[in-house]
């Protein structure tokens, strides 16, 4: 089709109008004239385009540039219901301590992970329409954890009932996976959309919880100004229930606003991979030179085993956004290259934890560090090779992510044993 050739001058804006006049059936030159100056592009194309809007392309710029969003907070009544039933639920389950005079150090430190986890896996049911029998494995789960971790004995010195509790949010996790697939093991995708997931709503509540810090700042603030102190208050009566609403809130915001959080969570694993890798680089050799013994040393070795979880957490939240995005050949020598020093990392700890458990003996955090270094281990062998292969370009991205789902259950089956079995094989000690 002709487009005319000649442009009406209008506040100067004649340039651009003629640039994408020049470049109407150029739609990568469009798109980096676009992207070049948003709001010019947009100006100039609104001026141009009552010439060209017969023009296929100009009719696609059109509805591009002029689309309507929806509100950010979409959703239904029975969604603004839901929300606000599970902040109501999860406040009156974090006020127990004051209902029941429960110690509360001793009640978050078992139950956090069951006034977090409980309402996403109602809600993604609920939102999935799944029949009854994918609710009966959350709900056990849900019932026996609770019945479970809050009658071990309460004794502060006991390493397999602290192992138990800080276990149980993982467990937890991995049936709240479940319950997002809609109980269909099989479904490859799912799983790896539950990675994404986990990795936008980190963002997404990291936004909210720094909002909601602001807006507490702001409000104490304000009512100190006229000498009243209503810290105490707010927290207990206010910010408690807004605390209970967080998860399923930001939940709801990524699931039906993709686009609010599409663009950062790629970002920031294209940012803090290649600076994870050099930190770890620098560390490793700083730790040759330095010559530090993490056979004797548990501090180390603890930390050791924290970074490890990290980066392992960063390698598979890097690796579907990576998919995701079609990253190229650097960014993918980055994490070959960060998998790789993370198997040499964990080779290293569980060298050091073999050593303890020859030394001094079994006890119950040895064996759940070793079990859970095993498992890491080996997903990162896999991993490492998977991505080694798709560098050689041998393999599809898509092949990786298949393996990157591969021991999800596993580290289900593993945090089972040491919530429920390790306790009993060590007398709660």
């Amino acid at each position: 089709m002709k487009v005319p050739n000649t442009i009406e001058e209008k506040d100067g804006r004649s340039d651009i109008g003629a640039d994408i006049l020049a470049n109407i059936n150029d739609p990568k030159n469009l798109e980096r004239l676009y992207r070049k100056n948003e709001l010019r592009f947009q100006r100039g194309f609104n001026d141009l385009y009552p010439a060209i809007k017969d023009h296929a392309v100009a009719g696609f710029w059109h509805e591009r540039l002029h689309f309507k969003q929806d509100s950010t907070f979409r959703g239904s009544r029975n969604d603004v219901i839901f929300i606000l039933l599970a902040s109501l639920i999860t406040g009156l389950l974090a006020k127990i301590p004051l209902f029941t005079g429960i110690e509360e150090d001793l009640f978050f430190s078992r139950n956090i992970g069951l006034l977090a986890f409980p309402m996403l896996m109602v809600y993604f049911l609920w939102k999935q329409q799944t029949g009854y029998q994918q609710w009966i494995l959350p709900f056990l789960s849900v019932v026996a954890s609770a019945c479970y971790i809050n009658l071990l004995p309460y004794d502060n010195s006991s390493d397999s009932i602290m192992l138990a509790s800080m276990h149980l949010p993982i467990f937890l996790w991995v049936i709240l996976g479940y319950a997002f697939i809609g109980g269909d093991l099989n479904d490859g995708r799912k799983k790896i959309d539950y990675l994404r997931y986990n990795g936008d709503l980190v963002v997404m509540t990291s936004i909210i919880v720094l909002s909601g810090i602001l807006f507490t700042a702001i409000t104490i603030g304000l009512f100190d100004l006229i000498g009243l102190n209503i810290g105490e208050f707010y927290f207990q009566h206010v910010a408690i229930w807004g605390i209970g609403a967080i998860p399923v809130l930001a939940t709801h915001l990524v699931r039906n606003n993709p686009q609010m959080v599409n663009k950062m969570s790629p970002l920031i694993a294209r940012i803090f991979t290649p600076l994870v890798f050099a930190t770890l680089l620098v560390f490793l050799s700083a730790l040759i030179y330095t010559g530090k013994n993490l056979y004797d040393d548990r501090n180390i070795l603890l930390l050791f085993n924290v970074v490890l979880i990290g980066v392992m957490a960063l390698i598979l939240f890097s690796v579907t956004e990576a998919t995701k995005q079609d990253r190229g050949r650097l960014n993918l020598m980055f994490l070959v290259g960060l998998s790789v020093l993370s198997i040499i990392i964990n080779g290293i700890a569980l060298s050091a934890i073999v050593f303890r458990l020859s030394a001094y003996g079994m006890t119950p955090n040895r064996i759940a560090v070793l079990g859970g270094n095993i498992l890491i281990f080996i997903h990162l062998i896999f991993v490492a090779h998977r991505l080694i292969r798709a560098l050689r370009e041998k393999e599809t991205m898509e092949k990786v992510e298949s393996v990157i789902t591969l021991l999800l259950p596993a580290y289900g089956i593993w945090t089972a044993f040491v919530i429920f079995i390790l306790p009993l094989l060590f007398h709660f000690k």
